[in-house]
């Protein structure tokens, strides 16, 4: 009896252990294999929509190209696509690589030290991130390739592949004694279905041969082998032609939210053939189908019949695949190229915008999400910024749009690279939720100040800022402060305000005349006062024309991105070769505090001892790097000291070909007294609108410098005792240069 217990206990202890391995085994989470892929893989190559993959290292090199930014055409290179957009270096590593439609214009650039080309158009392009895997998304632990490494597709056939292929072509031969009846009956022996389902959950159906069809959904594997072999027989004059897949919706899309529209316009376009593939297959089987144009058997002629008078019995997928797209052997639904032949011509694909070239502006919208507006004024204020996104017309070519909600404190809704279509914008601002609180927008400028406009969020850096703020009577904060800060910036700042205060009401007003202390410019060009919500929409059109209107966006300029700075440097033999190349280590300090290029700062140069030599003009030099490097190459002249007539030759050979909406500044550096007088040049250069700087070392003289430097003087002529303190001086002069350009009347 002891001894059946025991035993009864241990049966009970072995089956349990049994159940928890089993248990355990079922919970533990399946290890992700990553696939390994070659430097010089083409995205174009592999037929996978969505993988994620590892990259070697040393994938750096200029054969393996890359063409466009942030989204690369297919005929790119994948890992230095990776490398190019930052998302791995050449150590290489794992990325999510997703494959998204073609574009037109594919951006060059150079980035992480690969030179990516530009690309007029392809057909196929992809985007990557880092390779991390999305919750519910089951990516491939083999790629499939569109060359010679693609796996085969099996059948559900239990014949070889050479017996299928020797009974076909006897079958072939014989066709033309078979009755219909005889060949029907050859369809069904040898229909197939494709192959089995990959690791990305694609799946593949077979239509069962009937009369009357039950709707299906099918949705079969991108391959680049067909899933059957097509034979030529009498009984059908149609051309074989491979089959057409489609990747399967496999749950919420995963693709980055600024590609959707156009991966939706590519799903939408092969969706659309699949579609008339099949309905061409099986449509007179239909009590609904109208009289077409159908092909008929054994002859190569087409007429019109009625479809009451007879049905054919619905076509095996192999005849199915007969009546598809006709897709070259080794291609796939992700194959690269400019264009295809197809003997069925699809809808071409949706449009998609690239956006108004004229209205290239980086745009934030402050929404007021305080309590104070309510829930329905909440929602008319979102159809106002669908409707200002739909008459902008949002795109890559055109403004970018972001939205940032604030009440106690601001929130990013989207940024300016969330979406890239108006579409995609007003779908994201209807989803938008009041978040409450009060109406801080003082604390909402200055988060967007630091926060939004940043080239990890999409700022363009060439496109104006723009920040439009919405207010629902007045803030509950001050804006002064905030608003100074973010055009010295270079923000553009609006406001449109609805229902403000009545005159009972402007004693609750913490800060009066909040609009002006915050616009960019008080000329009224900035602001609109709306006096009901009601009326909101009518200011779509008005605002629109503003924000576009970039020549009148004031604050785009700023202290570092407006100037044409001539530099005058005294080269005479007191000055002496080492201390000259102090002289030019001091200019360059200066010149890369600003932003250089054609259409923002200018930076130009003069030596001068009894003679003047023009170093190098204002459109000399259209980068940073460029003037940093002409600098550098200035060799010293020595001789003499006439300062007067320098200022003269800078006047004539630098400022008068200055551009009519950039600040003249001449900051002119010598050591000693002039042979010359310079208090005629130096007030000519003056009334001609040039503000001079003046930097006095060892031996020059105080009463010269005041005379050069433009009124006030002591804010604008500095002077050193040694060479070696020059330095001093960089962040002192800079300032100055802002402090004077942010002090312009704002009228």
């Amino acid at each position: 009896m002891k001894a059946s217990i025991i035993a009864t206990f241990f049966a009970l202890f072995l089956t349990c252990t049994y159940a928890t391995k089993e248990a355990t085994k079922k919970n533990k989470k399946a290890k992700l294999y990553v696939p390994e892929i070659d430097c010089d893989i083409k995205a174009g190559k592999i037929i996978n929509p969505e993988f994620i993959a590892k990259c070697p290292p040393g994938c750096q090199d200029i054969k393996y190209r890359v063409y466009g930014t942030d989204i690369y055409a297919s005929f790119s290179s994948v890992c230095s696509a990776a490398i190019h957009s930052g998302t791995i270096d050449n150590s290489g590593g794992k990325i999510l690589v997703q494959k998204v439609a073609g574009q037109s214009g594919y951006r060059g650039s150079f980035s992480n030290g690969i030179r990516s080309l530009s690309l007029p158009r392809w057909r196929e392009s992809f985007i990557v991130s880092e390779g991390k895997p999305k919750k519910g998304v089951t990516y491939p632990s083999t790629l499939e390739y569109s060359s010679s490494k693609s796996s085969p597709v099996k059948t559900e056939s239990k014949k070889s592949a050479q017996d299928i292929k020797a009974t076909r072509n006897t079958d072939t031969s014989n066709a033309s004694e078979k009755s219909p009846e005889q060949a029907d009956a050859l369809r069904k022996e040898y229909q197939t279905s494709p192959g089995p389902v990959p690791t990305t959950q694609v799946t593949t159906t077979t239509l069962k041969p009937t009369t009357t069809p039950e709707p299906i959904s099918t949705t079969p594997k991108p391959t680049t082998s067909p899933a059957t072999t097509s034979t030529t027989t009498a009984i059908t004059a149609a051309k074989p032609r491979s089959a057409v897949h489609r990747v399967r919706d496999i749950g919420p899309s995963s693709v980055h939210p600024v590609y959707s529209a156009v991966a939706a316009a590519a799903s939408r376009q092969v969706q659309a053939a699949q579609g008339r593939g099949q309905n061409q297959a099986s449509r007179s089987t239909s009590p609904y189908a109208s009289n077409r144009n159908i092909p008929r058997a054994n002859t190569g002629i087409q007429r019109q019949e009625p479809v009451t008078a007879f049905r054919k019995p619905a076509r095996s997928p192999v005849h199915l695949a007969l009546e598809t797209d006709l897709w070259k052997p080794g291609s796939s639904l992700f194959d690269t190229g400019f264009s295809s032949k197809e003997e069925l011509n699809p809808k071409p694909l949706e449009p998609v915008s690239q956006g108004n070239p004229n209205c290239k502006v980086d745009l934030s919208f402050l929404i007021d999400g305080s309590w104070s507006i309510g829930k329905r004024r909440f929602q008319i204020q979102k159809q106002f910024l669908s409707d200002v996104a739909q008459a902008l017309d949002v795109g890559v070519a055109g403004p970018f749009m972001g939205i940032v909600q604030y009440g106690d404190d601001p929130s990013t809704e989207f940024n300016l690279k969330t979406h890239a279509n108006s579409r995609d914008v007003k779908n994201a601002i209807e989803k938008i939720l009041q978040k409450g609180g009060r109406s801080n927008v003082g604390k909402a400028l200055s988060f967007v100040n630091k926060n939004f406009f940043l080239d990890s969020n999409g700022n363009r850096g060439g496109a104006p800022n723009v920040a439009i703020v919405l207010v629902d009577g007045w803030p509950t904060d001050k804006v002064e402060e905030a608003s100074r800060l973010a055009r010295e910036s270079g923000i553009n700042i609006f406001f449109v305000t609805i229902e403000g205060a009545d005159e009972n009401e402007k004693r609750n007003v913490i800060e009066p005349n909040f609009v002006d202390k915050a616009v960019c410019r008080t000329n009224g060009f900035y602001s609109i006062n709306v006096p009901s919500w009601f009326n909101l929409r009518k200011v779509v059109q008005t605002l629109v024309k503003r924000v576009c209107d970039t020549d009148r966006l004031a604050c785009s300029k700023t202290c570092l991105n407006s100037a044409d700075i001539g530099f005058v440097i005294d080269g005479s033999s007191s000055v002496g070769t080492g201390n000259f190349r102090t002289v030019l280590q001091f200019v360059a300090n200066i010149s890369k505090e600003f932003e250089i290029s054609e259409t923002d700062t200018r930076i130009g140069a003069v030596q001068y001892t009894y003679d003047q030599r023009l170093e190098f003009g204002f459109d000399k030099h259209s980068t940073k790097q460029d003037v940093l490097n002409a600098i550098k190459q200035i060799n010293y002249w020595s001789g003499g000291t006439s300062t007067g007539a320098a200022i003269n030759y800078a006047s004539e050979q630098l400022f008068s070909k200055s551009k009519p909406n950039k600040r003249k500044i001449m900051i002119l550096i010598t050591d000693g007294r002039s042979y010359d007088d310079v208090r005629v040049p130096a007030m000519t250069a003056h009334q001609n609108g040039v503000i001079a700087y003046s930097v006095g070392i060892a031996w020059a003289a105080q009463d010269e410098l005041e005379s050069i430097a433009t009124d006030p003087d002591k804010e604008h002529s500095f002077f050193v005792d040694e060479f070696d303190h020059l330095y001093k001086f960089v962040p002192r002069i800079i300032q100055n240069i802002c402090t004077e350009f942010n002090s312009q009347p704002r009228n």
